[in-house]
């Protein structure tokens, strides 16, 4: 026989219990999902990735303004890799063991990026990488959101060739990765359209270069015989601001040796005197002179953020492009599970900043127009090229070891697919 202290201590118990389920039920509700922002803030690269920091804050900000994610809120949890690559792994880890984010945002230089892969992969991570870069890879934990060579560097190779005329080049870039796979590319590129090979020079500097003078030399000697010189230019960071005032110095004007960086946006010219540098180009898939409404309230809003003399620049758009795919990816697959929200960002759309739709691909790249710039005396760039979307390749056409790979996670679950043995391989790096 139940006596009714019993029945009021079980009451009590329920009560409690359900007390507890409900606390417990808006706790996890109330708990932020983690953005990680791995983005270096100090050393050589902070002048290029500080901007990507603060623009990964504000996206934060906007979709928390809009009721954040999954009835949850969004937090930017910021370190700093200090332009140290080894340091990028060991804040890569920091954040997913540690913090227990459930997205990276993240690395500015292909050695960073590779630094912090292996961590992506042994903790299945999710990083998105907004910078353009030399492809040859295809991780099914990284969705890369800059350019491939096919996306930049073969179309601005193209530009010198077919409206410049350019006749020899000069490939100067920092010294790591993707300067070096990019130009290796670039060189066969070259020597397949009837560029011959002493009439190509290659040339590679530490980060935080500072002293131009013999390279700048040897470029202008390149010239010697009248034919056309053009600079492709892989400078990463700080360097630039030597490199540019160099040129200047040398009294080399763009219509005497054209310059094309990869690297230089209005970012980092922001930091320099440009009157010395109309008419050099760059070559992105974005520029904040793009006349688009889409563009125009996306700089406003940067600027009512951050200030009037702050810029915008590509690896920022790619930035907003990624966290918006993921942000209607983790919507559509209710949760930020890494394997859920990987299969929905295939086939993910989204309106890019220059007039046209960005589409992420089974290779994790997405479509992207091609833009070339002209140096403007205010820092701009006036847009003298642009193309429709151009499918991001993660393997290059033009190495034979690549041509026969493709990127395929949602069909084939393979990001190096050898199309003559039908199996997916893993290749070793030449660097």
């Amino acid at each position: 026989m139940i006596t009714a202290a019993k029945n009021h201590r079980l009451l009590l118990a329920s009560c409690l219990l359900a007390t507890t389920a409900l606390i417990g039920a808006a706790q996890a509700q109330e708990e932020p999902i983690k953005v990680g922002v791995l983005h270096s803030l100090s050393g050589t690269m902070a002048i290029s990735e500080t901007t990507l920091k603060d623009t990964i804050e504000m996206l934060v900000d906007d979709q928390n303004e809009k009721g954040g994610l999954l009835g949850r809120p969004l937090e930017a949890v910021v370190v700093d890799p200090a332009s140290d690559w080894p340091l990028f792994a060991e804040k890569a880890r920091e954040l997913l063991t540690v913090e227990e984010v459930d997205v990276i945002f993240g690395s500015w230089t292909s050695v960073s990026r590779k630094a912090a892969l292996p961590v992506l992969e042994e903790l299945n991570g999710l990083m998105f990488y907004p910078v353009q870069y030399e492809g040859e890879e295809s991780s099914k934990n990284v969705f890369y959101t800059g350019a491939a060579p096919n996306q930049q560097a073969i179309p601005a190779t193209d530009y010198f060739l077919e409206e410049l005329g350019v006749e020899k080049f000069a490939l100067l870039g920092t010294d790591y990765v993707y300067p070096r796979t990019t130009n290796r590319i670039l060189e066969q590129y070259l020597k397949d359209n009837g560029i011959a090979e002493e009439d190509i020079f290659v040339n590679y500097t530490p980060f935080g270069h500072s002293d131009w003078s013999s390279i700048v030399a040897d470029v202008v000697a390149l010239g010697a015989d009248g034919k056309k010189v053009g600079v492709i230019s892989t400078i990463n960071g700080d360097a630039n601001v030597g490199f540019y005032k160099e040129l200047a110095a040398a009294g080399i004007s763009a219509d005497d040796i054209p310059v094309v960086a990869f690297s230089v946006g209005e970012e980092e010219l922001s930091g320099l005197d440009t009157s010395d540098l109309v008419g050099h180009l760059a070559a992105w898939n974005y520029f904040q002179s793009a006349d688009t409404e889409a563009n125009e309230a996306f700089v406003a809003a940067w600027k009512a953020r951050m200030g009037e003399d702050r810029v915008t620049n590509d690896p920022m758009e790619a930035h907003y492009i990624g966290f918006n795919m993921w942000v209607n990816a983790v919507t559509e697959a209710g949760t930020t599970d890494v394997d859920a929200v990987r299969e929905a960002m295939w086939g993910q759309e989204f309106p890019n900043l220059t007039g046209g739709t960005a589409t992420m691909l089974p290779n994790h790249h997405l479509t992207k127009p091609v833009l070339i710039g002209e140096i403007t005396e205010d820092g701009q760039f006036d847009i003298i090229s642009q193309t429709e979307e151009v499918p991001g390749d993660a393997w290059t056409d033009f190495l034979p070891e690549s041509a026969v790979l493709v990127s395929n996670w949602q069909e084939l679950g393979c990001g190096m697919f050898n199309t003559e043995t039908e199996t997916c391989v893993q290749i070793e790096s030449n660097y």
